[in-house]
């Protein structure tokens, strides 16, 4: 019997320019490619993404305005990143991919499967935004004392807390408030989301596997049944004991991930 592909150590850069904008991607693994679009805060890194890289050529870009990649003030909104990442995906050539986003990301994700859902094999959303469910409405980050985000991002806070520096460390928190100064900036038209998302989610007729930490406060998971209802080709599968940052709280839902795709 052949033995199981081992996970990457690390991931590649590469760097792209895209329409005026410095784009930097980490890539890892050979075989069908999987995109990876991230949620506001990429402190945490994307480890858990590399088991993926054991199946799949594995590419995470980050958005303009976030992370490595560099500043562009005519991409603020989400449509903008969804043209954004039009574009990249052009200079990638890619076509019958597998897109997956997380939180912010997968709101873009969501909204570029609604596009251009011919370009897509399978779809990946783990608790998304981008969805007004005004029965299960979002927290309002912006104001949740900064002292209280750490149980906001995870069921057990003590997991968000250990990525985030033991001594004060200003190039740290200038990153993170460069990342949230884009998210304010995507949220700015409408902080619940889009209004006119939930309308349109009919075309996103790919097979879409939604993961959803069961304790999720940021994104509640009581958001979730309205995303299921409005996908035709829904599979919903709670992940326990996490909150929000579930990959990072429960790192083994990755493979619920890695199974889908290959289903």
């Amino acid at each position: 019997m052949d033995n199981p592909k081992k996970a990457p150590v690390s991931f590649t850069k590469e760097v792209y320019e895209v329409n005026g904008t410095q784009v930097v991607a980490l890539t890892a693994g050979s075989g069908p490619t999987l995109v990876f679009l991230h949620g506001t805060g990429t402190f945490p890194g994307f480890d858990t993404a590399l088991e993926w890289a054991c199946t799949h050529r594995v590419i995470i870009p980050f958005h303009a305005n976030f992370g490595e990649s560099g500043d562009n003030e005519a991409i603020a909104t989400v449509e903008d990143h969804v043209l954004h990442y039009m574009d990249l995906f052009d200079l990638l050539d890619l076509d019958g991919f597998a897109l997956a986003g997380f939180s912010l990301g997968g709101w873009i994700a969501a909204e570029f499967a609604m596009r251009q859902p011919q370009r897509l094999s399978k779809l990946v959303l783990a608790a998304p935004a981008g969805l007004v469910v005004e029965q299960a409405p979002a927290p309002d980050l912006f104001a949740v004392a900064s002292q209280e985000v750490p149980a906001y991002l995870t069921h057990d806070p003590a997991v968000v807390l250990s990525y985030f520096p033991k001594q004060p460390d200003p190039g740290f928190e200038a990153r993170l408030n460069r990342e949230m100064r884009g998210l304010a900036r995507a949220l700015a038209p409408s902080p619940q989301g889009s209004p006119r998302l939930g309308q349109w989610m009919h075309r996103i007729g790919m097979p879409t596997l939604l993961l959803w930490g069961e304790h999720d406060r940021l994104m509640p998971v009581a958001q979730a049944p309205y995303w299921q209802g409005r996908l035709p080709n829904c599979r919903l599968e709670h992940v326990p004991g996490a909150g929000h940052l579930l990959f990072e709280e429960r790192p083994e839902c990755a493979r619920l991930v890695t199974e889908f795709l290959a289903s």
